[in-house]
């Protein structure tokens, strides 16, 4: 199957899972109905090219051409689900684009010398449960298993009742060693998250650093009362003090050279014509150095955040990504360089040791984990050309 009706079809088959009623985003949540269709989808692209599906013990699943036992593979991939209203891009692009990639490498009549794996990492975005890839958190040991278990969702379900319910045992979860030991490099192609290679005119870049970045919880206490007989200056009304938070941490950001986002709120009791009795927010922070992102949480000390993940800054692979341009080389693509502000399960297994490397594609809109995220065929087209190459490279290296 060429590249293109690997990518057409795939899409065509993704399109429908987890789209919002009105055509605007996904919603693709972790261990959820939507999640297992999405799984399911992944083991019927590893059953149609004859691949060993293997599921570690956070989750992740992968798919084998050759056995990683005899020696540790190349691996490529990424994940599935979205963040809330999500674009079609994030995640799905990268493991589509690595079945693409096998495909285009078979109809060559590649003989790898390693063996090759597909990843789909599970929960990346952390939309349901609050942590960021917790699939490759787990995997490697970031994340213990027994505060994954008792995350809980927005309805108050616990990941372990969420597994449970998926029909996994939630006790299985931890590190896993062996999985990890099968990795010899990571590739992860993922469409851009801003504009940088719509600025350098050119369809592909290759990633060097993920910026540092975390999430933190604030508890703001207030005392509820009726909205309708109770005189404002009685009142203590914890919106007003989320108000005052906001406009500090933006201040404070912007002073630092920071991005600070306040995107996600609780309100208790939640009701129109109730003064709420606390409000609970999260605060993303990511910065290109870490001591940007410290100025900014010093700065909120009076409001004791409470961390709930953190990854320092991740340097992809120097020599790892010397090869990657090199291949790219042989099909044309003088590929830039480019940092990032987001967050990736690639930097997850470089922070565990693991040598990774990073390709973007293109995104003209410059949006992401929005309905507006988008890449041009051509362009995809493009990564798939320059993931096949650097692939090819790695599998049949002495």
């Amino acid at each position: 199957m060429t590249a293109e009706a690997t990518l057409r079809r795939a899409w065509a088959d993704l399109a429908p899972i987890g789209r919002a009623p009105d055509g605007a985003g996904y919603h693709r949540f972790a261990w959820t109905g939507e999640d297992h269709l999405l799984r399911e989808w992944f083991v019927s692209q590893a059953a149609e090219r004859g691949l060993d599906l293997v599921t570690d013990r956070a989750g992740n699943q992968w798919a084998w051409w050759g056995d990683p036992d005899d020696q540790p593979g190349i691996v490529a991939g990424s994940h599935l689900d979205s963040v809330p209203g999500g674009g079609a891009f994030d995640g799905p692009l990268g493991v589509v684009s690595a079945f693409a990639a096998l495909d285009v490498l078979r109809a060559r009549g590649v003989r790898p010398s390693r063996p090759f794996g597909v990843a789909c990492f599970a929960d990346e975005e952390g939309a349901r449960f609050g942590v960021a890839c917790a699939g490759s958190r787990l995997l490697t040991g970031a994340l213990a298993p027994d505060r994954a278990r008792g995350l809980r969702d927005a309805e108050g379900t616990t990941m372990a009742d969420a597994l449970r319910a998926a029909g996994r045992d939630p006790q299985a979860l931890g590190p896993d060693r062996e999985a990890l030991a099968r990795v010899g490099a990571f590739v992860e192609l993922h469409v851009e998250q801003g504009r940088g290679l719509v600025h350098a005119g050119q369809p592909v870049g290759v990633g060097r650093l993920i910026w540092p970045h975390g999430r933190w919880r604030v508890e703001l206490r207030g005392e509820a009362n009726h909205a309708g007989t109770t005189p404002l200056d009685d009142r203590r009304d914890p919106m007003l003090d989320l108000a005052t938070f906001v406009q500090h941490v933006r201040a404070t950001a912007t002073e630092a050279g920071a991005l600070a986002t306040v995107g996600k709120v609780r309100v208790d009791p939640n009701g129109v014509n109730a003064i709420p009795s606390r409000v609970t927010a999260w605060l993303d922070v990511r910065a290109q150095d870490e001591a940007r992102v410290r100025t900014v949480l010093a700065s909120l000390a009076d409001w004791a955040p409470s961390e709930e993940s953190w990854t320092s800054a991740t340097w992809l692979d120097a020599d790892l990504a010397d090869d990657v341009r090199a291949a790219l080389g042989t099909v044309g693509l003088d590929a830039p360089t480019l940092g990032t502000g987001a967050g990736h399960d690639a930097g997850i297994l470089a922070a565990a040791g693991v040598p990774t490397a990073m390709l973007f594609v293109r995104n003209p809109t410059g949006v992401s984990h929005a309905p507006a995220e988008h890449a041009e065929e051509a362009d995809c087209l493009r990564g798939i050309e320059a993931l096949a190459a650097t692939l090819e490279h790695l599998l049949t290296r002495a």
